[in-house]
């Protein structure tokens, strides 16, 4: 039997998706990013001078970021301050997007990038992956294409876009037991080269289901970065 999702949508179709940028009007720049009820806000600080000063590199600016979710944005509330999982996701989110800020113009400086998840259901790190990309463009901060990133989930035999956080509990019985049964595949894709700077697996696949799931990534990625476009140009309309 073909899966259906919970919420009836399409495999190639998003959750409800919101953009804004300007946010935080203390921030150099600002954003918030939203897959239905997983929303991520992100402040911008910087390019300024890194201290102490034996961590400057000469050569180039640092790239810092710090995802956390806010106690008050799962179910069973969180303690407060970073965890392992933050830790690595910050890492990641670093990573992806490094590659599209120029940052040999700001050597001996710093960029840190605050991401706070303020509601959470599945797809947080991309949700605020797609918040950091729109606030370093709303800073400023000279970009040669933007970041967009969705999950791509394998449920059964379907490569689905987007899981809530019901699809990435899916559970089948076997021998008895409740096994999970969801394959959770983050990806980020650069807005014009379409080249990848993110891809995670949490779970089981294939090849084959991985080529799916780029594919999809990439397609409905495009969606992504019109909507991230659409509130940058309306902030600079303003």
């Amino acid at each position: 039997m073909a899966y259906k999702r919970p919420d009836k949508r399409e495999y190639d179709e998003l959750r409800k998706i919101q953009a804004k940028v300007g946010v935080i009007k203390r921030a150099d720049g600002s954003a918030m990013f939203a897959f239905g009820n997983s929303k991520a806000i992100v402040a911008v600080y910087g390019p300024r001078k890194l201290h102490p000063q034996h961590l400057q590199d000469p050569e180039k600016c640092l790239l810092r970021c710090y995802y956390d979710l806010a106690s008050f944005s799962v179910t069973e509330r969180k303690r407060p301050g970073p965890s392992r999982r933050s830790t690595e996701v910050s890492y990641v989110t670093a990573n992806a997007l490094k590659s599209v800020i120029d940052l040999e113009r700001f050597p001996s400086s710093v960029i840190d990038v605050y991401i706070i998840i303020i509601e959470a259901d599945a797809s947080t790190r991309c949700a605020g992956i797609n918040a950091a990309s729109m606030a370093l463009a709303h800073a400023g901060i000279p970009m040669k294409e933007l970041v967009s990133s969705v999950s791509i989930g394998k449920i059964g035999d379907a490569i689905v876009a987007d899981l809530s956080k019901a699809e990435e509990d899916y559970t089948i019985k076997k021998d008895g037991k409740e096994i999970k049964s969801a394959t959770d595949i983050p990806l980020a894709f650069l807005s014009r080269s379409e080249k990848i700077s993110l891809m995670q697996l949490d779970g089981k696949a294939t090849a084959k289901d991985l080529k799916e799931a780029m594919a999809l990534g990439k397609k409905v990625c495009k969606k992504i970065t019109e909507t991230q476009k659409k509130a940058l140009k309306k902030i600079k309309d303003e």
